[in-house]
């Protein structure tokens, strides 16, 4: 008596489909062995995984800290705060009243265009309402509900009440997709460090400080750090906010791009006439 022939892989898989998974590690595998199998490119299976990793994880994972947040003062005089706006780069701002526990409303960059068009600006009156969210809010709920209400930033507040962070719809895509590219951005097949023409140099984070010694010039140590990154961290005593600007030694620094997690990529620029730098301070 013949054997039955064995199932194949996609006999195996509608079957699998057909059912409810057992758990999500089967999932996972099997997802796997689809990429491993080339039925799937690798950005749909880390797409798929993000997916099902949004879904266990909480808005406290994600948010950006209060101590980080960007945020305007009701008080403040535009002429004093559009600078601070156009440097930051974001589209949208908290507006507090003194305090970051008091947040009134939620200002649009592109609502400042009225005071550049001479029309009577009221800050007050630009405000729209800020959406407030406890740290516990799974991804998957808050990324509907950005969705169904066509609201990109929401106010973490935690337990008491008091404002925690904040969170935007692209901090929960960037989880499923990876990091949402902007204008500043290059090819990630180039060379760690890239020269314009202005002289400048956009320098990837992870850029080991050996290699940015030889092209720039300069003598930093690596006892502390290994890496570029690690080198303005350790110049701040902190992880930087995109847009943020730092001197060490003869260099300025600008952070190109940023999350709440880490570094990605800096401009480097060289002013003369300033010490050439071999330690962050």
């Amino acid at each position: 008596m013949e054997e039955p022939d064995k199932p194949t892989w996609l006999e195996r898989l509608s079957n699998f489909l057909l059912r409810e998974p057992e758990d999500r590690e089967q999932l996972i595998a099997l997802l796997h062995s689809a990429f491993e199998r080339n039925l799937m490119d690798g950005d749909a299976l880390t797409m798929i995984e993000g997916v099902l990793q949004v879904s266990e994880m909480q808005v406290r994972d994600i948010m950006i800290p209060r101590a980080q947040m960007d945020v305007i003062d009701i008080a403040e005089a535009p002429e004093t705060f559009i600078p601070f706006v156009i440097e930051t780069a974001h589209s949208r701002f908290p507006v507090v009243d003194k305090e970051k526990d008091d947040v009134l409303g939620i200002l649009l960059a592109k609502d400042l265009l009225r005071y550049y068009a001479g029309e009577e600006f009221d800050v007050r009156d630009m405000l729209r309402p800020a959406v407030f969210i406890p740290e516990a809010k799974r991804l998957n709920v808050l990324l509907k509900e950005f969705r169904v209400s066509r609201n990109h930033i929401a106010i973490v507040v935690d337990e008491y009440g008091g404002v925690a962070g904040l969170v935007t719809i692209e901090d929960v895509l960037e989880q499923i997709v990876g990091e949402i590219e902007d204008e500043f951005d290059y090819d990630e097949d180039e060379d760690n460090i890239f020269s314009d023409a202005q002289g400048r140099y956009r320098v990837k984070a992870h850029t080991e400080i050996e290699d940015f010694n030889q092209t720039l010039g300069t003598v930093f140590g690596d006892e502390n750090y290994d890496t570029v990154g690690g080198l303005v961290i350790h110049a701040l005593g902190r992880l930087p906010k995109r847009g943020e600007q730092l001197m060490i030694g003869d260099l300025k620094f600008t952070v190109l791009r940023a999350d709440s997690r880490r570094l990605h990529s800096l401009l480097v620029e060289r002013h003369h006439g300033s010490p050439v730098g071999n330690e962050a301070g």
